[in-house]
């Protein structure tokens, strides 16, 4: 334990972790459907490195058994083993991950505390922590409560309790963006009929003669502008001036969630004691070792550990990287090929009157459709493939190999689910041609957007694969799981005629595979309602209904159906939070070229300053007259050309004015939220003093007894001003690791130990915040031992307990 630098309780003392929804439903005196008395809810505990030498000074030390948490005894139960040696040292041959990996062992795991569901009239005692968790979060009637964080954190550890927490902090987060873009949704609808050019293009009728969009040898016809009135009107709903603004809110309200993430972050670590944490002597990977071809010396222990030669390693990578390079250009043939796929789709149709309006609809929507079945797929190979390029690659630790598979997965995982839309938002329709000189693929002209824009193409492109994608992955977190622990049932086979061991049971189960999947899928759709936030409003609606789904379907995943982890330390989600702030800093980019450059918002908006505010004659402003003589007839086409097919003075001054708006759209917004980050400190300042008083008051309670005399006598002759001088400076001084040495008289008496107090009163003394033992300036004179609140113990355990960090 004081290898693993656990952290002991020197004090309880009230701390109840508040949401900031429970504060404005108490202050508006409003029911609070969300919350829930969770049985057996930790307490707060100040807590500092446990050393053994000091075992007295801590809480529950003269009962040794019940001393550590059965989650801390799991995690020094697994150093163990990870460090025994069974063979020879100098071959890597130590710990139980190598002797699975070897197959020597099956499996290695720590037990669950029991069934997650039992009858009660079976039940003989209080429900056991799985069955709590059960109960309080994983139900899907528990959609709408608050999740019991601290007795995940108490049962899974802290590296899933954060993911959670993360995961529950940003589907709050979504809420506000959901109502928002709700909002701007059905201002769309409301505001429909009643847009001018919508009705211009319904009324339109024989005025404006369309040129095919295919070659009129292979049998595409003129056709009619008012044949697309019904798609001109649905492109409104996603292109109207509100989008404009929630593609601003947009971008203000990512970097504000990553803001107030990093506080929440810091609150939980400090609360979780995991502020700090470094995991400083990570040994090899199992994997790592068995092949690993000499050993060499380790420069800090100087102990010989398995080795791998760096150059070798180098090259490797080069080589992973390069078919990571492979597989992107892959994913880039395919989307060709989907472009294709759309132009061959779309000649038939508008060569049927019956399904000419709607032929641009079916062939953009049946190619999203390919296309979401192409990137799952490519999503399924990669990972495998990136999974084996990084064991190939040799990494030492578990976290160096982690880095390395998730900078590898993301990278194509961002080509592989963004690239077809990036194409429509910013490549579609620019390189046509005009009539007599085409942009030509395969033979095949290039396709153009619609009349309505390809804003709602790139709205339909987008819920196609970001809601597809949902539900292809909601069907397989609740098949799969099932499905391998029914194929590992067949093959364990155990015998029915006696009664199962709870390890017996547990084997039954699917190994965990981790948070990497959850993680990644969280991330990708943080990306696509940011992104490309402009043209689909409803995105973060659909996003918050999915993440509804997600934390229940996780819950049941780890309490029902996998095995109970090893629990681990962790201060934050990691890597993950960078990749955050660079999809956040990315959207606001993206969006500022969406609206410049895709949307009408500029084209119209110049016109009107230019021509007419009211937009009248706008639709034939945009339609260009085909060059004589390069068709049988003379048609319009959507573009800012004259009649010699060369641009117009109009479209190089709206270019200017695109460029423009997008350099002062991204200083602004990025100006602002700079603004932002100055403005909300990463750590709230409440909790700055609370680490401070904290570590004030356990390096006390570690020192000699007379020195706590000491300052308890001094502190009490000095002034107001001079007092908190005193206690910083020795707080100061104390957090550089320096010990007071002025000597004083030995206490009267000790704090009584947690299961003493429980012993002689069923209750534990909690200490109120200031101390009781303080003046009326709230400085601490000694160690609280006031009791201003009771805490029933007799009917939870001494696991259930919760630490507050110091």
């Amino acid at each position: 334990a004081e290898e693993l630098n656990m952290r002991e309780p020197l004090q309880a003392h009230p701390s109840p972790s508040v949401n900031w929804s429970e504060i404005a439903l108490k202050a508006l005196r409003l029911p609070n459907m969300m919350h829930q008395d969770v049985p057996c809810k930790p307490l707060d505990f100040y807590t500092c490195p446990f050393r053994k030498s000091k075992i007295d000074r801590f809480l529950g030390c003269e009962n040794k058994d019940t001393f550590f948490t059965e989650t801390q005894r799991s995690r020094i139960l697994w150093e163990i083993l990870s460090t025994a040696i069974f063979g020879k040292k100098k071959k890597g041959e130590i710990g139980i991950g190598r002797l699975v990996d070897e197959n020597v062992f099956l499996s290695a795991f720590p037990l669950h505390t029991g069934p997650y569901k039992s009858k009660k009239s079976n039940r003989t005692g209080p429900m056991n922590p799985r069955e709590v968790l059960y109960q309080y979060w994983a139900r899907w009637g528990c959609w709408y409560k608050y999740q019991p964080l601290d007795h995940i954190r108490e049962y899974f550890g802290e590296k899933i309790a954060i993911y959670f927490a993360w995961l529950g902090f940003y589907t709050a987060w979504l809420l506000p963006a959901a109502m928002v873009g709700l909002v701007v949704f059905l201002y769309g609808v409301v505001t429909m009929h009643s847009n001018k050019l919508a009705v211009d293009v319904c009324e339109s009728k024989g005025q404006f003669k369309m040129c095919p969009l295919c070659d009129e040898k292979i049998g595409c016809k003129y056709w009619d502008l008012s044949d697309i009135c019904g798609y001109a009107k649905i492109a409104y709903l996603f292109d109207h001036p509100g989008t404009v603004f929630y593609s601003v809110f947009v971008s203000f309200w990512a970097v504000t969630f990553l803001e107030y993430w990093k506080r929440k972050s810091a609150s939980l670590a400090h609360h979780w004691d995991c502020m700090g944490f470094q995991d400083e002597m990570e040994r090899p990977r199992p994997e790592f070792a068995a092949k690993a071809p000499f050993y060499e010396r380790n420069p800090v222990t100087g102990i010989p550990e398995p080795a791998f030669p760096k150059g070798e390693r180098n090259k490797r990578m080069v080589a992973g990287l390069g078919i990571v390079f492979l597989m992107i250009t892959l994913v880039l043939i395919f989307i060709v090929a989907v472009i294709v796929y759309r132009v061959l789709v779309s000649i038939p149709l508008f060569q049927n009157a019956m399904f000419r309006s709607q032929a641009q609809a079916v062939a953009n929507l049946s190619g999203a459709v390919v296309n979401l079945i192409i990137i799952m797929a490519m999503s399924r190979i990669y990972e495998n493939l990136a999974y084996r390029l990084t064991q190939w690659e040799m990494h030492r630790t578990q976290t160096e190999f982690e880095d390395h598979l998730t900078f590898k997965v993301f990278i194509f995982q961002f080509v592989n689910f963004y690239s077809s839309i990036f194409y429509i938002a910013f490549f579609k329709g620019r390189f046509v041609g005009y009539p007599g000189n085409y942009t030509l693929i395969l033979r095949l002209r290039n396709e153009d957007c619609s009349a309505g824009g390809c804003l709602i193409e790139l709205a339909q492109q987008l819920a196609v694969i970001m809601i597809g994608k949902q539900i292809i992955n909601n069907a397989q977190e609740i098949i799969v799981p099932k499905m391998k622990a029914w194929w590992h049932n067949r093959k364990v086979k155990l015998p029915k005629k006696r009664k199962t061991t709870r390890w017996e049971e547990d084997y039954q189960l699917v190994d965990s595979e981790g948070l990497f999947e959850e993680y990644l899928e969280m991330v990708l759709q943080f990306g696509f309602i940011t992104i490309f936030v402009a043209a689909f409003p409803l995105a973060p609606l659909f996003a918050l209904l999915n993440n509804w789904v997600e934390i229940r379907l996780d819950a049941q995943k780890f309490v029902c159906e996998t095995r109970r982890v090893v629990a681990e330390r962790a201060e934050n989600i990691g890597i993950w939070f960078k990749i955050l702030h660079m999809l956040a800093h990315l959207a606001v980019i993206s969006n500022g070229f969406l609206i410049a450059f895709t949307s009408e918002f500029l084209p119209k908006l110049l016109y009107q300053y230019d021509y007419h505010w009211n937009l009248k004659g706008y639709i034939n402003f945009t339609l260009a007259y085909s060059p004589n003589g390069t068709l049988s007839q003379q048609c319009r086409y959507r573009g800012l050309r004259d009649e010699t097919g060369n641009h117009t003075p109009f479209f190089w001054r709206l270019l200017a004015v695109q460029f423009a708006f997008v350099i002062v759209f991204e200083h602004v917004v990025f100006g602002i939220c700079r603004l932002i980050d100055i403005v909300v400190p990463d750590i709230p300042e409440s909790l700055e003093v609370k680490i401070k008083r904290e570590r004030y008051l356990a390096k006390q309670a570690l020192q000699d007894s007379e020195t706590i005399m000491k300052v308890a006598a001094g502190v009490e002759e000095l002034g107001k001003e001079s007092r908190w001088r005193m206690v910083l400076d020795l707080t100061a001084e104390l957090g550089s690791g320096t010990d007071s040495e002025v000597p004083g008289p030995e206490p009267s008496h000790k704090p009584k130990s947690l299961s003493k107090q429980v012993e002689d009163q069923g209750s534990v003394d909690v200490a109120d915040d200031p101390p009781a033992d303080a003046d009326d300036d709230g400085l601490p004179l000694q160690l609280p031992r006031k009791s201003v609140t009771t805490l029933d113990f007799q009917k939870c355990p001494r696991g259930s307990l919760k630490r507050q960090s110091s």
